[in-house]
C-alpha cells in the first residue's frame, strides 16, 4: 500500500519529555511528518540522540531535512542546574547553539523553547523587548541558550513560556502536578507557597502555538525573534492547589499558604508574567482553562477510585 507521508517536516528534540511529547503529537495529528528525537527513553518510539554529540546531529539533520525544528530538549530543573553547572550549560546552551547553526545549514526554521525565568519578576508584565535579568543560573543557561540560538540562525525564533502542566507520566515531570499527592493525603497539613505568582501553561496549547507559529513562518520568513506564551490565569502553587482540591471535590482545609519568600533552593523570580499580545496580535493562540486543563491531567493519579465515579458521571 502507498502511504501517504506528508511533505512537511518537523524534527522534535526532547520529543520524550511533558511538553515534547506534546509537541510531537500536535505536528503528527495536523498534516505533518513529524520525527522525534529523545536521549534516555527514547527508543522504540522515537530516534536516540545524545544533543552533545555533534556529528550525530548534523547527520539527522541532513538525513531527515526538516522544514521546522522545535527544541524542547534543555535541563529545565532550577535544583538541578545549580548543583550541575556545567551538564546544563552543555545542554541549554552549547547544544541549543550547534542545533541552529545545523538548522540554518539546512534552512530549517527553529523553534528554541526558553522560560519566564528569564526576567528578574520585579515589574510584570515583561513584553519581549524587556530587558531580561535572570535570578538562577537556570534562567541564565536558557538566556544564553537564545543568544547562541539567535547567533548561529538569524531567522530563528526563541518562544518563552512559563511552569507548564498536562499529562504526564509521573507526577513529578511538572511542578504543577507534583503537588496533587499533596492535596489527595488531607489527613496531614501541608505547606504550599503562596508568595511566587504563577501562570501555568498547558503543554497542549503551548504546543498548538508552535505548530502555528511554524504554519505562519512557512508563508512568511519575517515571522522569527522572540516571542511569549502563556496561560492568563495568575495562581499561587497553594491557589493552583486549591483549584486541584475543587476540581476533584476533594478538602483543602489542610492546605496551608505560605506568604514567605521561599529560603531554600535557586532564586525564584516573584512575578514573571508574560505579556502575549506580539502573538495574538499574529492570530495564534489557544488557552485551555486550568481547572479543564488539570482534571484531564490528574485523574489517572486518583487514589481514591470512588472520586472518579463523582467527578465523571
Amino acid at each position: 500500500e502507498d502511504v501517504d507521508i506528508p511533505s512537511r517536516r518537523v524534527l522534535i528534540t526532547g520529543a520524550t519529555g511533558l511538553l515534547g511529547r506534546a509537541v510531537f503529537k500536535e505536528f503528527n495529528e495536523n498534516n505533518w511528518n513529524a520525527v522525534g528525537c529523545g536521549y534516555r527513553r527514547a527508543q522504540p518510539r522515537f530516534e536516540q540522540i545524545n544533543l552533545l554529540d555533534s556529528i550525530a546531529v548534523h547527520d539527522i539533520v541532513h538525513d531527515f531535512q526538516p522544514h521546522v525544528i522545535v527544541h524542547c530538549a534543555a535541563e529545565r530543573r532550577p535544583d538541578v542546574v545549580e548543583s550541575q553547572p556545567d551538564a546544563a550549560s552543555q545542554l541549554n546552551v552549547a547544544a541549543a547553539g550547534n542545533l541552529a547553526k545545523e538548522a540554518a545549514g539546512v534552512g530549517a526554521f527553529l523553534i528554541y523553547i526558553s522560560t519566564d525565568y528569564v526576567f528578574d519578576g520585579t515589574n510584570p508584565p515583561y513584553k519581549e523587548t524587556d530587558v531580561p535579568n535572570p535570578l538562577n543560573l537556570y534562567g541564565k543557561t536558557k538566556l544564553e541558550g537564545e543568544k547562541a540560538v539567535l547567533e548561529n540562525h538569524e531567522g530563528a525564533a526563541v518562544l518563552r513560556i512559563p511552569v507548564l502542566y498536562g499529562e504526564v507520566e509521573r507526577l513529578e515531570e511538572s511542578a504543577v502536578t507534583v503537588m496533587f499527592d499533596k492535596v489527595q493525603f488531607s489527613n496531614k497539613s501541608a505547606n504550599m507557597d503562596h508568595w511566587q505568582q504563577r501562570f501555568p501553561t498547558n503543554v497542549k496549547d503551548v504546543a498548538a502555538v508552535c505548530r502555528q507559529l511554524a504554519e505562519k513562518r512557512m508563508l512568511d520568513p519575517s515571522v522569527k525573534g522572540t516571542f511569549h506564551w502563556s496561560g492568563n490565569e495568575q495562581m499561587t502553587k497553594y491557589e493552583m492547589a486549591c483549584a486541584i482540591a475543587d476540581a476533584f471535590n476533594l478538602p483543602s482545609s489542610h492546605l496551608r499558604p505560605i506568604t514567605d519568600c521561599p529560603v531554600v533552593g535557586a532564586l525564584r523570580p516573584r512575578n514573571a508574567q508574560l505579556d502575549c499580545s506580539k502573538l495574538e496580535m499574529l492570530g495564534i493562540g489557544q488557552r485551555t482553562p486550568f481547572r479543564a486543563g488539570i482534571k484531564e491531567s490528574l485523574w489517572p493519579f486518583l487514589v481514591d477510585k470512588r472520586w472518579r465515579q463523582t467527578v465523571f458521571h
